[in-house]
């Protein structure tokens, strides 16, 4: 087991015991009125199935293309360089077998050209490498603080007292009717988004 699914499964067990503890407190304890909840006898949780969300989200979808677009550019720009440098290397290679530089400062000068376009190349790379995983990092970003702002935005009259987050069946195996929610925010979220106009 990873650390990760400890974690969770802690987290799990803690939640659980406090719904416990909030549920059959003691009668001489002053009593708080619970939460209400979608159907009488269920606890006041819920989950959303984020990959479901991913799948549905309109904003996440278009972020997704946006991103594998860009990683494609990036990718035809850099062969097409690196095509160009090799065709360079070799017509450099042949040059040289043939004697054909006049002055051998003539075939270093060109090798130091290439060398340079060579280390150009991977510094290109790495910076669209960087670029490509930060935008990745902003556009995650804004997926999870718009999920929770709407989480929060309908939890505001505190109808759950926790919703769980679950990835292909990784969290939750089995839950009963009424406790997914995801169904509900994907619409929610979708009918919230207003796409940016294409330039």
């Amino acid at each position: 087991m990873n650390k990760i699914q400890i974690c969770i499964d802690v987290i799990l067990v803690a939640a659980i015991a406090a719904l416990f503890v909030i549920v059959f407190k003691p009668a001489d304890k002053p009593a708080v009125a619970p939460a209400p909840v979608a159907q009488e006898g269920a606890l006041p949780v819920a989950y959303i199935n984020l990959d479901s969300i991913l799948q549905g989200y309109t904003f996440a979808l278009e972020a997704q293309d946006k991103l594998m677009t860009r990683q494609e550019n990036a990718r035809l720009e850099l062969n097409q360089k690196a095509r160009t440098l090799q065709n360079e290397m070799a017509d450099f290679q042949r040059k040289l077998e043939n004697n054909a530089f006049l002055s051998r400062e003539r075939a270093e000068s060109e090798q130091q050209r290439l060398i340079k376009k060579q280390q150009d190349l991977e510094n290109r790379e790495a910076q669209l490498t960087q670029e490509i995983l930060m935008e990745n990092q902003q556009l995650q970003a804004q997926l999870a603080d718009t999920i929770l702002s709407y989480l929060k935005q309908l939890n505001a009259e505190g109808r759950y007292q926790m919703i769980f987050s679950n990835n292909a069946k990784d969290n939750i195996l089995l839950s009963a009717e009424g406790y997914d929610i995801t169904p509900e925010v994907v619409s929610a979220l979708n009918a919230r988004y207003t796409p940016a106009k294409k330039k």
